[in-house]
């Protein structure tokens, strides 16, 4: 079990009465299908100051700069605010950061990831907040992208994972999807993220249920978290004036039983820190029984009352498949945006390359 943290960004200490000015900090994005890489990269823009402000943008402008997003804008708002270290989120940020969108919301810099954002005429969209000084970095998380899952949830409408042999269609598209000039092939393999302890305790802050608090258990495979899921843990933490809500997590093989194809599209790992991410949830189980038994109630000590089973309606009908079906009806526009994104960053990284290998030419001409 993993003790998760909510409230003041997941037990973050704020600053005392005769402490500094609160550090305001901006971050913004698409947060297109949310994952742990954009949880991750939240937490440590809130490590840096006191006051995360979140910006996402609009479906309007990701269309014009990146293509179609997966979720619409009003999904995404939710599923950022829902992140435990998200202070504040702003709907409609702008693409590109000015120093007048950081001014407007009082913040003294703003982060990003160490990874290319450019506008559609391949202008990087930190250029100006750069040049100002108020620009941070904090480190992208490998093995795992919003192209990536949808690479993965476009594999999986096909039988990869099967004895039988491909079709013919199938192979052609597994072999030419998402290649980039190289040749590289980010589609056929399996997920390159790799967890590490250190990795769950950053996620993690061992809360453990207090007295007067009501233990809730839920269990899932909660995989690709997503807005359904926010929806259905949101109404689960209101059930009890003070909930602790324990999140149990299926194993992969599990989950693959109950749903075939090639779920769960995030392994165990993966949707750990989806779930740990999540503001609602106190504790993860990482593994849990598909049963729940005395045991497991036991365990959790919270065996006193039998026949406590409680159904939720969320409100909110969506899930994994549906989100696979919206991938499929905007297949080849999901394709050509993965092309162009990757095609702007490998021209873009060619453009830095020239420009560090300039000034050294300069200087063997005077010599």
């Amino acid at each position: 079990m993993i003790r998760n943290g909510h409230g003041e960004a997941g037990g973050a200490k704020r600053p005392g009465p005769r402490a500094r000015r609160a550090v305001r900090v901006w971050c913004d994005g698409c947060y297109d299908m949310v994952h742990y890489g954009h949880s991750n990269q939240l937490r440590q823009a809130r490590a840096m100051g006191d006051h995360l402000i979140v910006g996402v943008h609009t479906d309007e402008e990701i269309a014009k700069h990146k293509g179609p997003p997966v979720f619409t804008q009003e999904e995404r708002y939710k599923m950022v605010q829902a992140i435990k270290w998200v202070d504040e989120v702003v709907p409609a940020a702008p693409y590109v950061t000015t120093l007048e969108t950081l001014d407007k919301y009082n913040c003294d810099f703003c982060v990003h990831g160490n990874d290319i954002t450019l506008t559609v005429d391949g202008r990087d969209t930190y250029e100006e907040v750069k040049q100002a000084g108020r620009y941070r970095e904090c480190k992208r998380t490998q093995g795992v992208s919003t192209t990536d899952l949808v690479g993965r949830m476009l594999l999986v409408t096909k039988a990869h994972h099967s004895s039988q042999e491909m079709s013919s269609e199938y192979r052609e598209y597994a072999d030419s999807f998402g290649k980039c000039p190289g040749g590289r092939n980010p589609w056929t393999g399996v997920s390159q993220f790799l967890q590490t302890s250190q990795k769950i305790i950053q996620f993690a802050s061992g809360k453990e249920p207090q007295p007067g608090e009501t233990v809730i258990y839920v269990a899932g495979a909660f995989d690709l978290f997503h807005i359904g899921h926010v929806d259905f843990l949101e109404k689960v933490y209101g059930l009890a004036e003070r909930p602790y809500v324990i999140a149990g997590l299926h194993f992969d093989q599990e989950v693959n039983h109950y749903k075939g194809k090639n779920y769960p599209i995030m392994n165990l790992h993966e949707r750990t820190l989806s779930v740990l991410a999540c503001r609602y949830v106190s504790e993860v189980v990482i593994g849990a029984p598909y049963s729940v038994t005395a045991e497991l109630l036991d365990h959790f000590k919270e065996p006193k009352r039998r026949g406590i089973f409680c159904q939720v309606d969320s409100g909110n009908d969506l899930t994994t498949d549906l989100i696979v079906q919206r991938i499929i009806k905007n297949r080849l526009e999901y394709e050509a945006r993965n092309q162009k994104k990757e095609a702007k960053e490998l021209a873009f990284q060619e453009a830095m390359r020239r420009q560090e290998a300039q000034p050294e030419r300069e200087i063997d001409c005077d010599f």
